[in-house]
């Protein structure tokens, strides 16, 4: 049997010790095939860059960094290097959680989503700290799910995101959890250079959450790892039957 071929990314970078943590967990699985950002690319979402040119630098055998965003790395990837189509492609292990309303913001999650859209089944996983933690219990879990995605496939448009609390060890629970909600604090900081020119810096490291029983916010804090479905189709279908009643709409539509 032909081993299965996988994509890893990131966006934390190339050197990234998460990325490497699920390299090596990723290696047991079949052929892997890293394509990540060159440098940190937390927060840049589904950006693609349209405008600027991309440098690819190979770092060794089936690893290379790509001057860009991890959805660049993906459409890279998938468009240019790789031979073949890959049967997987897993993003990760991001420093930081990616639950609820981060996955707008999320450059981990974009890479997943970016596989998704071109339909190869994705995998986004996050260590749910900023403190430096090991990240043995997180490549583990990725394994155990990367194995079960391979052997039973996800639905076209879906992929799954994954988050790991600081405290995992093997005994660890699993839930399938729906987003929750994040409460971001929206600050900016405004600061001065030593040329007295004003700087800015935007939000802030305190979040909290909405109470949401069922939500991947609620079970991380009950140290509990999380695994949510994420669709691709955002439409909010129920709406749409009242949105065709507003005055703009010329005619109805039943698709």
């Amino acid at each position: 049997m032909t081993s299965p071929n996988i994509l890893v990314t990131n966006d934390d970078g190339v050197d990234a010790e998460g990325l490497r943590a699920l390299e090596e967990a990723m290696q047991p699985l079949g052929n892997v095939v890293v394509v990540a950002p060159d440098s940190e690319q937390s927060g840049v979402g589904h950006g693609i860059s349209l405008h600027n040119p991309l440098r690819v630098r190979r770092h060794g055998d089936d690893r290379y960094s790509v001057s860009g965003t991890p959805a660049d790395c993906v459409y890279f990837a998938l468009n240019e290097l790789l031979d073949e189509t890959p049967d997987l492609c897993v993003s990760g292990i991001n420093h930081g959680a990616n639950l609820a309303d981060d996955l707008i913001y999320s450059g981990t999650v974009a890479g997943a989503r970016e596989a998704t859209l071109c339909d190869v089944p994705a995998v986004a996983v996050s260590l749910a700290t900023y403190r430096p933690e090991q990240f043995s219990v997180a490549a583990d879990f990725s394994a155990r799910i990367a194995g079960d995605v391979l052997d039973r496939g996800l639905p076209r448009d879906v992929l799954l995101n994954v988050n790991v609390p600081p405290d995992a060890d093997g005994d660890t629970p699993t839930r399938v959890a729906k987003l929750g909600r994040r409460n971001y604090q929206r600050f900016v900081t405004r600061k001065e250079d030593p040329q007295k020119r004003p700087y800015f810096w935007l939000g802030s490291s305190e979040l909290t959450f909405d109470d949401i029983p069922g939500s991947d916010c609620n079970a991380i804090t009950q140290s509990s790892i999380t695994v949510t479905p994420v669709h691709m189709d955002r439409t909010h279908y129920a709406f749409m039957r009242e949105l065709r009643e507003w005055d703009f709409h010329d005619e109805d539509a039943d698709e």
